[in-house]
């Protein structure tokens, strides 16, 4: 979508500046998609956040790399705060619904776990800009993540997923019992974020293991650390 520009200029050809009701015809025929322009704003937005952080991300640098406007971001998300929430939820939103596609359900638990747990590790591999997301919100102690009205329910299918094949492997005498389904998540977690959020500090430290925390070799050792802690 292109820039839209005001001007109270006449143009080259002699035609007269177009009066408001033209200009809304104007806006409207440039923002027949808006779905895909909302998408495209988020994707340029979450590398921008990501790499900058709320404080030092420019709405200007977002408008000029979707050719857009301030005023038409603005108009879709409210303000850059707004913007940057929207960018939080839709990280989540992804992770989310790909999670959804594992069909953990039909799987034995204790491969269903393996599943999961292999799949958040390479989503944090193949996704720096979601892990350093979720890194600045942190520093933003979450303040904006909090005014999410659909984080919440974004992250239930996560936890009721650990919980439905932690209860079967239960049943089965596979799991020990007595976890707590988001502590299980909790540990997947930290296991899989640390590779990516810790690896410039990590690799300058240890030089040359920096490489090999983000290895095949690392990545079965983390499914083997929570499978031997869930395991009987």
């Amino acid at each position: 979508m292109n820039e839209l520009v005001h001007s109270t200029k006449s143009v080259a050809t002699g035609r007269k500046t177009a009066t408001p009701a033209k200009a809304t015809k104007v806006i409207a025929s440039r923002t027949n998609d808006p779905v895909r322009t909302m998408a495209g704003i988020l994707e340029v937005a979450t590398k921008e956040f990501a790499n900058k952080g709320l404080s030092g991300a420019r709405i200007d640098a977002i408008a000029e790399a979707t050719h857009t406007s301030k005023r038409m971001i603005y108009y879709y998300y409210g303000s850059k705060e707004g913007l940057y929430v929207a960018v939080l939820e839709e990280s989540y939103r992804r992770m989310r619904q790909i999670e959804s596609e594992l069909h953990l359900e039909d799987l034995e638990p204790e491969a269903a776990l393996r599943r999961l747990v292999e799949f958040t590790f390479d989503h944090h591999a193949c996704n720096e800009d979601y892990i350093r997301l979720v890194m600045n919100e942190n520093i933003e102690r979450g303040s904006y993540l909090a005014q999410s009205k659909s984080i919440q329910e974004l992250n239930v299918p996560a936890i009721l997923a650990i919980r439905s094949l932690y209860d079967r492997g239960v049943q089965q005498g596979v799991f020990r019992p007595g976890l707590d389904p988001v502590d299980i998540h909790a540990s997947i977690s930290a296991l899989t974020f640390f590779n990516v959020s810790n690896r410039h500090t990590f690799g300058l430290i240890f030089k040359d293991k920096a490489q090999a925390a983000m290895s095949a070799a690392r990545r079965t050792s983390v499914t083997e650390m929570v499978v031997r802690f869930v395991r009987k």
